[in-house]
């Protein structure tokens, strides 16, 4: 038997050695992104990706190995264990196979099965399923069962009690149940069927048939929220005649004479008991399935998102539009300080509107404003023409962009919004929230739980802890792959940094306020309750840009100080040269004088000497700043101005199944399907693009009444 390292190197295809030693690395407590970044020799320059794919893995694999030795210890308390069975059990690779061996010997409600073995039918069952050469005729046979006191009175009833019995002792079947499911999910569909007359939004589901190797997961969800809705009816279909022909072969023996009785009993068994079970644990798997590429999805275009370049250095203006209650205006410094705040009613008619853009010029040049964050939820499409309007006179000078205000309201109202702006109301916190997303991405987004974000599909559907998971992963994988200054960031931002949490986070907070900025990544070491096991996961990640030492500013990591110093004198540089951004020409006296030499004098593996001599080059690096910088707008156009053959320039905003939505100033995303994203066959869109990819596209169809453009990038691609 395989051991579970061995079962991970060979899934991800890594080798064994460095499998073991990253599950070694994960029981001492170890982060993921300590491991993928400062363990690189132990684990061969594994990414965070495969590192968490890894873990979860490792999880599943011990969960079952556990369970697989609870129903050993289960079915040996019974006395019912053979070698045999032990055996199949040691092989078993999945949960449902080890709960397939466990069926028979599982306690059970009351069934007619059990009913018939208390009255006595247990050995009639044995006899008939047996099926030996001298079975003798079912009718005669029962007939000896026939006894009145124990609830059997007709020979009749006997055999019926007999069926029962043989019916639940095939569909407890391990292999049966196998081979079943194995041609339910190679020749079965879905089905689904309106469940009354009116018209729905599933109505694409209303007469709908697909092989269930063929069906999409957003299929799946989709048909699952509409049963759920109760607008479809939805079942498994498969051919029963084939399924009842491979039933037959695994449990009837031609020629004997209880043949057609095991045939009966078997059909009851896949009508009444196998075809109904395995029916509900398909469409569990299915959704399963369905669940986890979603989830999976959902972390795909959730970290583009978080990793979107900030807009640094700009006074910057945040609206969040609205009818009602008028748009909220915030204007932060570029620090994200707050410096003025207004409500405006560009949507209350001519004179409010003229008052509109006077006041929000009045803000733009009093505090030199050259960024615009308009939030796109309810009325930004008029904000946005008003904000076109309103730059026009400053000549290019100030510029736009509208940003996803998902999960802005839910931040607003939040206990940690109330605790950072008391002074303001819950709106106005909104319109902050919107213009910071601008200025810094991720700082903001870290303070909304990665669920409201809104980059997926059907995420409300999905297991909240699962999904909770994956995305917490991936926000501690962007904050940490971009570092976080200690002196400035937010107790929400900390909690990501690995080693620390909640907790945590905002004793280093506290330590600041009460004691002034840090000076050194040493002094983390006095926070209350962050000893030298955080320390260690957590120091490479901090930041502390006016430490005396310029190694505190970049990702080199404390126990890696001596390396880098080691490597500066053998190269002719000091730590001055560090701060004053003069070792541009280090790669290439690296190169010279050898990599694996350079190593080995250092005290360090080729990978970490690699990584301190990039960080010695940039310190204070943001590798966000290496990505192709937002697109920011001066104009606006209307879905009317689009025609079909146009090409725009664009903002993808969301990677699902089936295509991608684009921003292209209009208001309503334009969606390319996956067919029309390029001449190359994809699987999924994710391979192509990602979210925040700037893009361009071809108009093809515009449905005005229907708000719906449809647009191609394959057609505009050189």
């Amino acid at each position: 038997m395989e051991t579970i390292a061995q079962i991970l190197s060979r899934e991800l295809e890594q080798p064994l050695e460095y499998v073991e030693n990253v599950i070694a690395l994960i029981d001492e407590g170890n982060t993921i992104p300590f491991i993928a970044r400062y363990r690189k020799e132990r684990h061969g320059s594994m990414d965070d990706t495969v590192l968490r794919t890894l873990a979860d893995r490792l999880e599943y694999l011990r969960g079952l190995e556990k369970r697989r030795e609870e129903v050993r210890a289960a079915i040996e308390a019974q006395g019912k264990l053979t070698e045999e069975l032990s055996g199949a059990l040691t092989a078993a690779a999945t949960l449902a196979e080890v709960e397939d061996l466990y069926r028979p010997y599982r306690p059970k409600r009351r069934t007619r099965a059990t009913i018939a073995r208390e009255r006595g039918l247990e050995p009639l069952a044995a006899l008939l399923f047996a099926q030996g050469r001298d079975c003798p005729a079912p009718m005669a046979e029962a007939a000896k069962y026939v006894d009145p006191d124990k609830g059997v009175n007709t020979a009749e009833e006997a055999l019926q009690g007999a069926g029962d019995i043989i019916a639940e002792d095939i569909s407890d079947d391990a292999g049966v149940r196998k081979a079943l499911r194995e041609l339910l999910l190679r020749r079965g569909a879905l089905v689904s069927r309106a469940a009354g007359e009116e018209d729905t939004v599933y109505r694409l589901y209303y007469d709908f048939q697909q092989p269930l190797s063929r069906l999409q997961d957003h299929q799946i969800l989709a048909i699952d929220r509409g049963e759920r809705e109760g607008a479809l009816k939805v079942k498994v279909d498969c051919d029963r005649e084939e399924a009842l022909v491979a039933l037959r072969r695994r449990v009837v023996r031609p020629g004997s004479a209880a043949m057609d009785f095991i045939k009966a009993a078997a059909e009851d068994a896949y009508d009444r008991l196998l075809f109904p079970s395995l029916e509900r644990e398909i469409r569990s798997l299915l959704t399963d399935r369905a669940a986890e590429g979603a989830i999976h999805n959902f972390a795909l275009n959730l970290r583009p998102l978080l990793m979107q370049p900030p807009v640094r250095g700009h006074v910057t203006m945040g609206l969040d539009p609205g009818y009602r209650m008028g748009c909220k205006v915030a204007v932060v410094d570029p620090t994200g300080k707050v410096l003025d705040t207004a409500v405006v009613y560009p949507t209350h008619g001519e004179r409010q509107y003229k008052a509109c853009l006077e006041t929000l010029a009045s803000l733009i040049r009093r505090h030199g404003v050259t960024r615009i964050a308009i939030g796109n939820g309810t009325a930004s499409r008029e904000t946005e023409q008003m904000t076109a309007e309103l730059i026009r006179p400053f000549g290019g000078a100030v510029s736009y962009m509208v940003v996803s205000e998902a999960g802005a309201s839910v931040y607003s109202a939040s206990p940690l919004a109330a605790e950072e702006f008391p002074q303001f109301d819950v709106n106005l916190r909104s319109a902050v929230s919107i213009a910071r997303r601008l200025q810094d991405p991720l700082a903001e987004l870290v303070k909304i739980d990665p669920k409201a974000i809104g980059v997926g599909q059907y995420q409300h559907d999905m297991p909240p802890k699962r999904l909770s998971e994956a995305l917490d992963g991936v926000v501690e994988d962007c904050v940490n792959a971009v570092g976080v200054d200690v002196n400035t960031a937010s107790p929400s931002l900390l909690q990501y940094v690995a080693g620390l949490g909640p907790a945590t986070a905002k004793n280093v907070v506290a330590f600041r306020e009460e004691n002034g900025p840090f000076t050194s990544r040493r002094q983390l070491l006095k926070v209350p309750k962050l000893g030298p096991k955080a320390f260690q996961q957590c120091a490479g990640f901090l930041r502390v840009p006016d430490s005396s030492s310029p190694l505190d500013n970049t990702a080199v990591h404390p126990e890696s100080y001596p390396a880098a110093e080691r490597l500066l004198s053998l190269t002719g540089h000091a730590m001055a040269d560090v701060a004053a951004g003069k070792l541009g020409d280090l790669n290439t006296q690296v190169q010279h004088m050898g990599t694996a030499s350079l190593a080995e004098q250092c005290g360090v593996g080729v990978p970490t000497l690699l990584d301190v001599v990039r960080e010695l080059q940039k310190p204070g690096r943001d590798p966000r700043d290496e990505l192709p910088p937002p697109l920011l707008r001066t104009d606006v156009m209307s879905i009317k101005d689009l025609k079909p053959g146009m090409v725009l320039t664009g903002t993808v905003r969301n990677v699902i199944d089936f295509g991608v939505f684009v921003d292209i100033g209009v208001h309503q995303d334009g969606l390319v399907h996956i067919s029309q994203i390029t001449d190359k066959f994809l699987k999924h869109p994710s391979q192509a693009v990602s979210v925040g990819d700037v893009v361009k596209v071809v108009v093809l169809e515009v449905d005005e009444k229907r708000k719906r453009i449809s647009l191609s990038m394959k057609q505009v691609q050189p």
